[in-house]
């Protein structure tokens, strides 16, 4: 039996039928219908934030809202992420200035920041990484100072809380990812968070080929929409996600217990009063018995799917050649070359995480 990295979380199908029933009454499958907006009201309670906007998915709702702030010239960020946040910069006719990360949490070197802005500056694009989050407070007192926009992708973070406070309330705005492999899905999917009331209509019309009424194209909008189908997944498994959280929590302490004092073996530091999510299981090979591309050929031969995630780092993916250079981020581009996140999902049993841990101790 193959063990993938991944797994999505998906009701019972009975349940999610139930759900979807009165769709096939109303013949009501996209444009922001009752599921839509049910969903929408949903996820501003749990994830303690003002105001929110429902996406097809999380790139196309990271692209609408550098468009709706107006943002231009450059973007401090970091290289050690998906390929989708140095993207929607770019796309969006924008400049990446990549910042280093820290060795221990993986996120945005705030120290650092400040020496990268220039004139050019606009906003600070940093990432919370495997459900580490990065210093909210910290990189609020540089953004006040020089007057910058704060976006953050929380892909990795859907109902990460630090000291009681939702994640997705810091900052101008933030991402996340609905996506098959997240710790909550709508098969595919994503949204923003913001706490200015005002740039809703901007993403709503940005998501929707800029259509104000069926008179008026205020933008030159694109489609963005989430459907019905997909918002109603969301429904589903948002009942669900406090035990989908357990149940990961219960994998994690596992592989702490195999894992935590083998030497050569770099695990994440906690985070002082950050509830996680459990969303990932990184693991650095740092003078490790067996290089991180070893273990990964091991665990492969073996029927384990782990990841090089992320790796490579983005400011030295193909697409990007000649334009950036590794030597500018030593740490992000020293722990791609090392890290590895293990199998991690709600399904995930105890006895198989077990046995992943013997194969690489062994």
């Amino acid at each position: 039996m193959i063990i993938q990295s991944t797994k999505p979380s998906m009701p019972n199908i009975e349940e999610y039928v139930e759900e979807i029933k009165d769709l096939w009454q109303s013949k009501w499958l996209t444009n922001m219908g009752s599921k839509h907006k049910a969903l929408e009201s949903k996820l501003i309670d749990f994830l303690q934030v003002q105001n929110i906007t429902l996406f097809v998915n999380g790139h196309l709702a990271l692209e609408c809202i550098i468009a709706a702030l107006e943002l231009k010239g450059e973007v401090i960020t970091t290289p050690f992420t998906f390929a989708s946040t140095t993207h929607a910069i770019v796309r969006s006719g924008m400049k990446p200035v990549f910042c280093d990360i820290n060795p221990n949490d993986y996120t945005i070197n705030v120290e650092m920041i400040e020496s990268l802005i220039s004139e050019k500056t606009s906003a600070i694009l940093p990432v919370h990484v495997y459900g580490n989050v990065c210093d909210v407070k910290k990189i609020e007192e540089i953004a006040k100072k020089h007057n910058l926009k704060v976006i953050y992708d929380a892909a990795h973070a859907f109902g990460v809380e630090i000291y009681g406070k939702g994640i997705g309330s810091f900052g101008d705005a933030s991402m996340f990812s609905f996506h098959a492999t997240k710790v909550f899905n709508t098969i595919e999917g994503g949204a923003i968070t913001y706490n200015d009331s005002s740039i809703a209509a901007a993403l709503s019309g940005l998501k929707n080929f800029g259509i104000r009424n069926s008179e008026s194209v205020e933008y030159v909008g694109g489609n963005a929409k989430m459907n019905e189908f997909q918002a109603a997944m969301g429904i589903c498994n948002l009942r669900h996600i406090d035990s989908e959280r357990e149940k990961r929590k219960a994998v994690v302490d596992r592989y702490l217990a195999n894992l935590e004092n083998v030497d050569g073996i770099r695990l994440s530091n906690e985070q002082d009063g950050v509830r996680k999510n459990y969303a990932y299981f990184p693991v650095v090979f740092s003078e490790f018995k067996m290089t991180r591309d070893e273990v990964f050929e091991k665990l492969n031969e073996n029927n384990i799917r782990a990841r090089k995630y992320f790796y490579p780092p983005t400011n030295s993916l193909e697409c990007y050649k000649g334009l950036f250079t590794v030597e500018t981020t030593p740490v992000a581009n020293y722990i791609a070359k090392r890290v590895l996140t293990l199998p991690l999902y709600a399904d995930l049993s105890l006895k198989q995480v077990d046995r992943i841990c013997d194969f690489i101790k062994c």
